[in-house]
């Protein structure tokens, strides 16, 4: 004879509440459902709050901070041009939590890898456009490095920002003058950068496929390590071509010349 033997009655919790926030022409709507043993309240952006697309500081406090964040800026845009998942901007304020316009970060320069498109924004909002920035760099003053290194450092490691950088132009704030991090687990770690035999720092950026230089008077330059050319903005490459047509034409107007003279010589034989 089998006996059989009776299980105690499954304990199913009560259900409870969750509340979904809802914005309606700036007024809350509340939707009541019922669901597992906690509330829960979920967030909706709300399309009525502005966000201010300058925060009244100055893009840089001197020249020495001016030079390298436009140059870099220009550089970089110019080096992705091909590429409208890529985008490249200067200075511009980073708001990383939904319906909060007084919770933001200024990179002086950051990159996107898979942007919607390359269109002008006044400002980034990651939970609107689906992502942070991948790449960030700060160029440092007396009046910001130790904000870049700690507070903004750990902003965006919360926020899942790839690679920081950060560079020094006055030699003051800190030692050596390029310093570069990847993020891993959470925490961001060094990558390597180092002065070659002529004493120029170097950092390669595997984000960027590129190559950060400090040259001599501490111009920060970039490189493409593939073919150690160094990357022109779209002002410089617009210079070299007109230098290279204004050569061209004068050694197709000797060219002609020459020519011509061979001609008279020969008619006069």
């Amino acid at each position: 004879m089998v006996t059989q033997v009776r299980q105690p009655p499954v304990a199913v919790p009560v259900p409870s509440t969750v509340r979904v926030l809802r914005k309606d022409g700036g007024k809350d709507a509340a939707v009541v459902a019922n669901a597992g043993v906690a509330a829960v309240e979920v967030e909706v952006d709300d399309l009525t709050i502005y966000y201010p697309s300058s925060d009244g500081v100055p893009m840089a406090e001197t020249e020495w901070q001016y030079i390298p964040l436009t140059e870099t800026v220009a550089a970089l845009r110019h080096w992705f041009r091909h590429r409208p998942e890529v985008y490249v901007i200067g200075d511009m304020l980073v708001y990383y939590r939904m319906n909060r316009n007084d919770v933001r970060v200024a990179p002086d320069v950051f990159v996107v890898f898979g942007a919607s498109d390359s269109r002008p924004r006044n400002s980034w909002l990651v939970w609107r456009e689906g992502k942070a920035p991948d790449f960030v760099m700060e160029i440092a003053s007396v009046g910001t490095w130790q904000r870049d290194a700690i507070a903004k450092r750990d902003i965006y490691a919360a926020m899942g920002v790839t690679e920081y950088w950060r560079f020094d132009p006055t030699g003051e704030c800190f030692t050596p003058a390029l310093l570069g991090e990847t993020l891993a687990d959470g925490i961001y770690r060094t990558l390597p950068v180092a002065a070659d035999a002529a004493g120029v720092l170097r950092g390669y950026s595997p984000l960027l496929g590129l190559e950060f230089r400090v040259e001599a008077e501490r111009r920060l330059r970039v490189y493409d390590p593939a073919t150690g050319e160094r990357l022109r903005t779209l002002t410089e490459s617009e210079d070299a071509l007109a230098t290279e047509s204004v050569a061209r034409r004068a050694a197709e107007d000797e060219n002609r010349m020459l020519r011509e003279q061979i001609r008279r010589m020969q008619g006069d034989q």
